[in-house]
């Protein structure tokens, strides 16, 4: 990999603006729709589609182990060699990362599974994107630039960190901090206990049943997007399902966080971030403020849902 001509070494938080990697966006979440995908096709079904995500490394992202038979094999985007591999008890594959049509990944991809004896079928169109070309037809040409693949991956693992060190808070169920492959969104979600009212769905191409099994209870849910279409920046948000009266009018901190009604969540602009003379404590702020106004807008029962943020080596008080 040629050296990093925009990141400083040591600036944790770098820019991220999503009109200068666009191209290399698109194409990284669609190759991640075939890697989820491959996972979708081969785990059993986990309530609210936890089963499929992929999860931060300390050089990319990885599926984890995804069973095929009484083997199991995994996928990693390795940001720092510039590589998927795939992984199993006996042989591996290698497949260097550089532009290439949507197809060509897709083929070589399949081709590295089948060489290593573990062959896999999976539905052949992206999800929850507004154009939904298949995937062996995609042979549009795709741009990826390495440096960066591997800044968002920088700022992935940042977000990681710190929404991780939020979830330890809750007693409640929450779920893991996971990639979603489908929104392109690192996320974490905490969950009241109680059933949720149906979902509409309406998710593009997403099927309505997988949208109303996620919902089907009361989720306070908050995470990072690294950007989209219409030359929408990167953000970390917070929004609540079934939204509860009084929920948007809320205060939350700091003070560039605001509620985006087209949205439907409360939004903090990355740039806002960066420019924080604490990043991790106003990245913080908001997730425990946007939590704090879900939770009692809807009415949920806090003291026995939380605890203390977890501390290195130090087991919680009971």
């Amino acid at each position: 990999m040629a050296p990093d001509r925009h990141l400083p070494a040591l600036e944790t938080w770098p820019a991220l603006p999503y009109g200068r990697w666009a191209d290399t966006c698109t194409t990284l979440h669609l190759w991640m729709q075939i890697l989820g995908k491959v996972r979708l096709a081969q785990t059993p079904w986990l309530n609210h589609s936890w089963q499929t995500p992929l999860y931060l490394t300390p050089r990319g992202l990885t599926s984890g182990p995804i069973p095929h038979g009484r083997r199991a094999f995994d996928l990693e985007l390795d940001f720092i060699d510039q590589s998927l591999r795939v992984r199993t008890d006996g042989p591996g594959a290698a497949l260097a990362l550089a532009p290439m049509p949507v197809a060509e990944f897709h083929a070589k991809v399949m081709a590295m599974l089948a060489a290593v004896g573990a062959p896999v079928r999976i539905h052949d169109a992206p999800n929850e994107m507004a154009l939904a070309v298949p995937f062996e037809k995609d042979r549009a040409p795709r741009a990826y630039d390495p440096v960066w693949a591997t800044r968002f991956w920088r700022v992935l693992l940042q977000a990681d960190r710190v929404l991780k060190s939020f979830r330890t808070g809750f007693l409640g169920k929450a779920s893991p901090v996971h990639f979603f492959w489908g929104s392109f969104d690192l996320a974490v979600t905490r969950f009241s206990g109680r059933r949720a009212p149906r979902h509409p769905g309406g998710v593009p191409h997403l099927p309505d049943s997988v949208t109303r099994e996620a919902y089907s209870h009361e989720v306070s849910s908050a995470g990072f997007w690294p950007g989209g279409p219409g030359e929408q920046d990167a953000a970390f948000y917070s929004y609540a399902w079934p939204e509860p009266p009084g929920y948007r009018t809320a205060g939350v901190s700091p003070p560039e966080a605001r509620y985006d009604p087209g949205l439907g969540e409360f939004v903090l602009s990355y740039e806002a971030v960066r420019a924080a003379s604490d990043p991790d404590a106003a990245v913080m702020a908001f997730l425990s403020s946007t939590y704090a106004a879900a939770a009692d807008a809807a009415g949920w029962d806090r003291a026995a849902l939380e605890c203390e943020l977890g501390q290195p080596g130090r087991p919680r008080v009971v």
